[in-house]
């Protein structure tokens, strides 16, 4: 393959924009492909890049965290979508929560006014063969690319992923709701409560594991897989009646303030924007027909008159083979300049994809410009991860979202577990600090 002066990307979500930016930061052109505004997935709505689907919430932001540590380390590796993340951000306890429209604006405006980043509004049906190309296309592949990809590698893995609903902040019943972080953690107004006493949710129960559910007309629905992080409200109910009571609906460490005792179930919601004009349910991710989650939500004592902004939706997450396909650093075992991020590499979660988008930016960058591409230590979250999607002897491959489980165990491993995740998090970025000297990933 002649080499050519560019880079390309397919897709402009959050791996997407990441590697662009990673790649264009260090002075290579790059030619952005997004199939948005000209053809959206079911799941997405707005014409912006980098669009957030299934919540607002990016989980959370202590360092001493799995998902806190995977964060720190993409700004210590100056991840673009961490500053507007940081700079867009709602109250939500512990967690990193932003607003989404103003998030999804930010970035598409630092992508847009790059002058290193061309972008393309095309839908690419063909793997590139002209140059050096990241495919971030997303869980949501259109089947054009989704067939390309099918061709080349083989038969890819599906599973099913459901967005909770959302509801407008003044048609909440504040007589029936309280705002409360459970254990007085967090700020005192970023989750707002929806108690239920033992009756009540009786009857919501009974409602939700009888409620009529959408076809899923375009989905691969032979053997549909649902991945256990984004499992439908009514399809973990029917794991039996206290099954949501003590999954998202838990009431512990809370406490009614109108009655003094712990509620018997509780829903919470959380700000989906900074005006705090919108609350997300929690937890409830659903694939209930619209009316239906009109009816069984509204029985819940604080949504009775509830007006819905956004209903739940259900959708088709693709993701490939990575163990048998991928090398850690993200290239293809067969094609060293091909390269695959976010969640199709089976990666899960927000910034668990953007990170592989930030990875497989410096990466092609590197491999444009004759230098070996890098896998960042093991010792470190987003060097964990890269590593566990391309495990050969991984048999049984499923998406896998920061944990400390991927990570090497330690020397000298403390009991408590506050202290367990802070020297995960300082060996981390010590190694990570050093490996980014030696290796100039900075520059």
């Amino acid at each position: 393959m002649e080499k050519q002066n560019y880079v390309n990307i397919i897709g402009a979500g959050l791996a997407g924009c990441e590697a662009a930016y990673q790649i264009a930061k260090r002075g290579i052109h790059v030619r952005l492909f997004e199939s948005k505004p000209l053809k959206k997935s079911p799941a997405h709505h707005s014409d912006q890049l980098c669009e957030l689907v299934c919540s607002n919430s990016l989980k959370a932001n202590r360092v001493n965290s799995a998902a806190g540590l995977l964060k720190e380390e993409m700004r210590v590796l100056d991840s673009l979508l961490l500053k507007c993340a940081d700079q867009c951000a709602v109250p939500a306890g512990g967690a990193l929560a932003v607003d989404r429209e103003q998030f999804s604006l930010m970035v598409t405006d630092a992508i847009r006014n790059h002058p290193n980043i061309e972008i393309i509004p095309e839908e690419i049906t063909e793997i590139p063969d002209d140059a050096i190309t990241v495919i971030a296309n997303g869980p949501l592949t259109h089947e054009g690319l989704s067939s390309a990809i099918t061709r080349r590698f083989g038969e890819s893995l599906r599973f099913f992923d459901a967005a909770a609903p959302i509801v407008a902040a003044d048609s909440i019943d504040m007589e029936h709701a309280f705002f409360e972080s459970r254990y007085g953690k967090g700020g005192g107004e970023d989750y707002l409560n929806c108690p239920m006493n033992k009756a009540e949710y009786e009857a919501f129960y009974q409602a939700l594991v009888s409620a009529e559910r959408a076809p899923v007309h375009e989905f691969d629905v032979m053997n549909p897989k649902v991945y256990e992080g984004c499992m439908p409200i009514e399809v973990m109910a029917q794991r039996g009646e206290d099954t949501i009571r003590f999954g998202p609906m838990k009431p512990v460490g809370l406490r009614d303030p109108r009655t003094g005792h712990r509620p018997w179930a509780v829903l919470q919601l959380r700000k989906e924007n900074a005006a705090a004009t919108m609350y997300n349910l929690v937890g409830f991710q659903t694939n209930l027909k619209f009316g239906e989650q009109k009816r069984v939500f509204s029985m819940i004592p604080a949504l009775h008159d509830a007006e819905f902004l956004r209903y739940g939706v259900m959708h088709r997450n693709t993701f490939i083979d990575s163990p048998r396909l991928l090398n850690s650093d993200y290239s293809v075992k067969e094609n060293k300049n091909l390269f695959f991020a976010g969640q199709i590499t089976g990666v899960e979660g927000y910034m668990e994809s953007a990170s592989s988008g930030l990875i497989s930016g410096i990466n092609a960058a590197r491999v444009f410009c004759g230098q070996p591409s890098v896998t960042l230590p093991e010792t470190t979250m987003i060097g964990a991860l890269s590593r566990y999607i391309s495990d050969p002897t991984v048999e049984n491959f499923q998406p896998m979202g920061a944990n400390f489980g991927v990570m090497p165990a330690l020397l000298n491993r403390p009991r408590d577990k506050a202290e367990r995740g802070a020297a995960y998090a300082e060996r981390s970025l010590n190694d990570l600090s050093a490996f980014i000297e030696e290796n100039q990933l900075n520059q």
